[in-house]
């Protein structure tokens, strides 16, 4: 049977607590992702990997399958991320659901936290398979064990089933995806390959080599503190300008009303009191002109609470990343490829936008266009998390395929 290690691999892996923290500044930026890279790199090389190797700069674990033909292949490379995302993930602990029958799931009888298919109707799609959910209290890190765990079994049936010629693949796990850095630091000159993949998407069937242009701004307000009994034209309350600033974004361009290919301004934190407040808002747009309206705005509204109040608002923007699509749409093969190995295989792509960023969106701007698969899993970055052992081994059925076809 292929892939028979998959379902241990992925309930080791999500056990290791790997939440990355936006807080720090070290790479990476929780020692916990090097502790889980560092095991990894065993894994690599207990499977018959060459040139394992995690460089201690970028915290980017690399290996290789060298080519076992003398025809002319591609070179493809095969990326995931280790750090999960900001929610609980320590003491992870999977249940196992075979032949789910489309019920309610108690994922946690104590505490009466249960996935419902009425609020997740998602569910209805997982008639007969097999599912691992969390115990309720914790999110599962699918996104993105799920991906790492998918490359390595695909790469280890290739190890052991010679007869299957290809050519040489690469193979690489970094750190700090989800806090948006951790491909900053990506060496995509020493990874050499004519294309890669991100195994990290959502649900069956997923292709997508389109991303957000993505942009952070963040205010900080200077109030004037006085005692409210003689606050009168003295007070200056950073409390309400940065209530009076949040207002002026428009009220239906936020991600809880958008979808498809619609833009949003979204306030992700705010730390208020009267005489300092700081917000942070992101900003994202497919369209490239869009966004940069998007930041122009922005801006403007700094402008606008200064000329009101007078000097209180001072800002900081840049950008975070950009739509893949502007690289990939030069040269679609890697596209292409992917379509024809999902066909051969009986998966349907499906070609959607990503709505938020991977790795793959900065990797192919440093040359090397990188679409997006899906990993069989969904409702990422929570409790209610769940993958599909069925979906997990396609995603490596896929990956086998498509290094079998990309001879030249």
């Amino acid at each position: 049977m292929k892939y028979e290690k998959m379902l241990d691999r992925f309930i080791k892996y999500v056990k290791f607590e790997t939440r990355s923290d936006e807080t720090q500044f070290t790479i990476p930026s929780t020692m916990q992702q090097k502790d889980f890279l560092k095991m990894l790199k065993l894994d690599l090389e207990e499977i018959g990997l060459k040139d394992v190797y995690l460089n201690d700069k970028n915290c980017f674990l690399t290996a290789t399958l060298p080519s076992n033909s003398n025809k002319k292949f591609d070179k493809i490379g095969f990326i995931s991320h280790v750090d999960t995302a900001d929610f609980n993930a320590k003491g992870v602990s999977p249940k196992v659901i075979k032949n789910y029958k489309c019920e309610d799931i108690i994922l946690n009888e104590e505490k009466n936290i249960k996935m419902t298919v009425d609020k997740f109707p998602n569910l209805k799609k997982y008639e007969n398979l097999t599912l691992i959910t969390t115990d309720g209290t914790t999110l599962l890190g699918a996104d993105d064990k799920a991906g790492i765990c998918e490359i390595i079994e695909a790469i280890k049936y290739l190890i052991d089933n010679p007869e299957i010629e290809h050519g040489e693949v690469k193979i690489a796990f970094g750190p700090d995806e989800e806090i948006g850095r951790g491909a900053d630091n990506f060496d995509a000159k020493t990874f050499n390959t004519d294309y890669a993949y991100t195994i990290d998407g959502g649900a069956l069937g997923e292709l997508q080599y389109e991303s957000f242009n993505a942009a952070q701004i963040t205010y900080k307000i200077t109030g004037i503190s006085v005692h409210p009994g003689t606050a009168k034209n003295q007070m200056k309350n950073a409390n309400m300008i940065a209530v009076e600033l949040a207002s002026l974004f428009p009220k239906k361009e936020v991600p809880e009303h958008t979808s498809g290919y619609e833009g949003f301004y979204f306030l992700v934190n705010i730390d208020s009191r009267i005489e300092e407040a700081n917000l942070t808002y992101i900003i994202r747009d497919f369209d490239k002109e869009n966004f940069e309206k998007r930041k122009l705005f922005c801006i403007n509204l700094a402008k606008i609470i200064n000329k009101k109040y007078g000097d209180v608002v001072e800002y900081n923007i840049f950008d975070q990343y950009y739509n893949m699509k502007e690289i990939i749409q030069k040269d679609k093969r890697c596209v292409e490829q992917a379509k024809i190995a999902m066909k051969n295989v009986g998966i349907t792509p499906k070609i959607i936008p990503i709505r938020g960023g991977t790795d793959g969106s900065k990797i192919s701007y440093m040359g090397i266009p990188t679409p997006n698969i899906f990993v069989g899993g969904e409702n990422f970055h929570g409790q209610y998390e769940f993958c599909c052992l069925e979906h997990m081994k396609k995603v490596s059925d896929i990956i086998v395929e498509i290094i079998k076809i990309s001879d030249k």
